[in-house]
């Protein structure tokens, strides 16, 4: 199982930006996937972006020119840049493809 711990969430103001982080019990380029969901209040979990061990990354059309998601050896990271209220919601790190689920860090966006 991979333990991961997200951090960075926070009260932001419409256009302002956030960066997100997950730390990995592995280094991340061992991991066949790691990426970000978000659950805005009363919604389900939705994906926001995925980068898979080769490098490449895909990434949900609504944050598409403004979120960007990175890593390092042990850590992945979500930029988060022109931020809406819409963006507001708990930003849960996963890796495997699912398996592994982080506890979530808030981030919430004013108008």
């Amino acid at each position: 199982q991979v333990q991961l711990a997200e951090s960075g969430g926070g009260l932001v103001q419409a256009g302002g930006s956030l960066r997100l982080s997950c730390a990995a019990s592995e280094t991340t380029v061992s991991i066949s996937a790691m990426g970000w969901y978000r659950r805005a209040p009363g919604k389900q979990r939705d994906f926001v972006a995925r980068i898979i061990s080769g490098g490449s990354t895909v990434y949900a059309d609504s944050v598409k020119g403004r979120f960007t998601i990175s890593r390092d050896k042990n850590t992945v990271y979500l930029q988060m840049n022109g931020l809406t209220p819409e963006d507001t919601g708990v930003y849960y790190c996963t890796a495997r493809w699912g398996t592994d689920w982080g506890q979530g860090t808030q981030v919430t966006v004013s108008s």
